[in-house]
């Protein structure tokens, strides 16, 4: 395949080899990147600096040179991460978020790893995330969205609602409704639907924040390859708890940078400028909250070196509910720093409306990816071995399952 390592049996280097090597690397060829103001759309200059990432074996380390990897183990692929943060640059570890392309590589068939792997690691590829439904959005073993198999290949029906970025995406990794005879979380199956079709219905949902990111999607007759279904029929919960622990991963992370890119997104700058850096109390509750960004990130990456590629852990939904009431707490933090000019709004007031954008941009991540309350369930029963919630319906048929 064009553009892919070739595999070799060369000895990895040291890591002071490796360290020499990627900033010789980065300083050849990383000159910056415009910004770029579109969230869900990749710009042509990203790309094509992707191209060259992708090609080098930085952008997923971790795996085969068949696959644009390295096969590195994870404390040499943390050295590149290093070495592309201090430079600024973009693209390198996507072995550890990239929700579509790792669960393709863990599950994929052939064919959907030549097709999307590479157009996904370049953003050539956009994708989406069909996942929650009208009364599946908590439980989502509970979808009811059908796929059914007509020869080869597969027929989807259904809805999706809350789906990020689905106007622009390419792709779609769904999970759907392939046996209604087995259980709910055996009845399963998940697949990478193409988007651009006829019967796959996007209409956009106004957020609290003034965007349109989040949609609801109505999905008639549309046709799923059969080389696309990912994983094995009815196995479909198995694969969507991996694509969900590298959402989660990401969302634990950090989050949206503001709009207009103002003094908003550093505390420390916002509290400095508004002459509020000397308040003790101020001072405590901002220490307080960047103790908390450490902890987390160290959780974050403890989490992530102890998953295998294309695995899923509990852990990762620590730090994303961490997140969330990190976010929470700046939001709070920046309204206090501020003052009364949070009530003005718009482009002729871009920092109070920054600060503003933030507060209520902090919901999303109590909510996408599962909301705060499924998180401490998981961590409740799967990171501290609580008892599990009754669940009646979790053994029988799914066509016999009451339904509201």
């Amino acid at each position: 395949m064009a553009g892919t390592p070739e595999t070799t049996d060369t000895p990895p280097p040291s890591a002071e080899e490796l360290r020499a090597e990627v900033r010789d690397w980065l300083a050849r060829h990383w000159t910056g990147l415009p910004p770029n103001r579109d969230v869900w759309r990749t710009s042509p200059e990203r790309t094509a600096w992707l191209d060259k990432v992708v090609d080098a074996g930085y952008a997923v380390p971790t795996w085969p040179a068949a696959w644009h990897g390295r096969g590195y183990p994870s404390e040499l692929a943390a050295v590149i991460e290093q070495e592309f943060a201090a430079a600024g640059a973009a693209g390198a570890r996507q072995d550890k978020y990239n929700i579509a392309a790792n669960t393709a590589l863990k599950f994929g068939t052939e064919q959907l790893k030549h097709d999307i792997i590479r157009d996904v690691l370049t953003g050539r590829a956009a994708t989406c995330l069909f996942y929650s439904e009208p009364g599946a959005g908590s439980d989502l073993a509970a979808v009811r969205t059908t796929a059914v198999r007509d020869g080869k290949d597969w027929v989807v029906n259904g809805q999706k609602v809350w789906t990020s970025g689905a106007a622009t995406a390419d792709y779609a990794l769904l999970i759907a409704r392939t046996d209604w005879d087995a259980p709910k979380h055996r009845g399963l199956s998940y697949f990478v639907v193409p988007m651009h079709q006829p019967g796959i219905d996007v209409r956009p949902l106004v957020q609290i924040t003034g965007e349109s990111h989040f949609n609801e999607v109505f999905i008639t007759d549309a046709v799923v390859p059969g080389e696309y279904l990912v994983g094995a029929e009815g196995d479909g919960w198995r694969v969507l708890q991996t694509a969900l622990a590298y959402e989660r991963s990401v969302m634990g992370d950090g989050a949206r940078a503001s709009r207009n890119h103002t003094l908003a997104d550093d505390l420390i700058s916002l509290a400095r400028a508004h002459g509020r850096l000397d308040d003790p109390v101020l001072r405590f509750h901002l220490a307080k909250v960047l103790a908390l960004r450490e902890l987390n990130a160290l959780n974050n990456a403890r989490a992530k070196a102890d998953a295998a590629q294309g695995t899923s852990s509990p852990v990762m939904s620590l730090g994303k509910l961490a997140m969330a009431n990190i976010l929470h707490a700046e939001a709070g933090l920046r309204t206090e720093i501020a003052g009364a000019e949070t009530l003005l709004a718009g482009a002729e007031n871009p920092e109070a409306d920054d600060v503003n954008f933030l507060a209520l941009n902090a919901f999303f991540t109590s909510i996408g990816g599962g909301t705060d309350q499924i998180q401490r369930n998981i961590i409740g029963e799967r990171v501290l071995g609580l008892p599990k919630e009754p669940e009646v319906d979790r053994n029988i048929p799914f066509r016999q399952v009451r339904r509201s």
